[in-house]
């Protein structure tokens, strides 16, 4: 039996992770938005979440894109989420795994390698 990815893409700018996933046993699934992904957990909970973090300032009641994502995931603490991040909003991640807990939060450039020491020794 695989286990499952569920792959959050809102902005890209990073390599086609999919073969590596697959290639570390995943049976992958992805989402464009985080509304999309929210559905998504409702029918399926994968064993792990990649998704970007994304800050933005005109968020009205929240500071980031992945506080739903969170909000979803504190029911299934068995869930690993993998973050991208840019290496500017380091602290702004640091501050939110304070509360809600990060498997792995990966900078900027994205590359195999770090995804593979993040999810291969599973």
């Amino acid at each position: 039996m695989s286990r499952r990815l569920l792959a959050i893409i809102e902005l890209g700018g990073y390599p086609n992770l999919m073969p590596l996933y697959q290639r570390l046993g995943f049976s992958v699934d992805t989402a464009h938005s985080q509304r999309k992904a929210s559905a998504y957990l409702k029918k399926t909970i994968p064993d792990v979440v990649v998704a970007e973090f994304n800050v933005q300032s005109d968020f009205r009641d929240r500071s980031s894109n992945l506080e739903t994502l969170f909000a979803v995931l504190q029911k299934h603490p068995h869930v690993k989420l993998v973050v991208f991040h840019f290496p500017e909003h380091a602290d702004k991640l640091a501050k939110l795994s304070e509360r809600f807990p990060v498997h792995a939060a990966i900078a900027f450039p994205v590359t195999e390698a770090k995804i593979e020491a993040a999810l291969g020794a599973d």
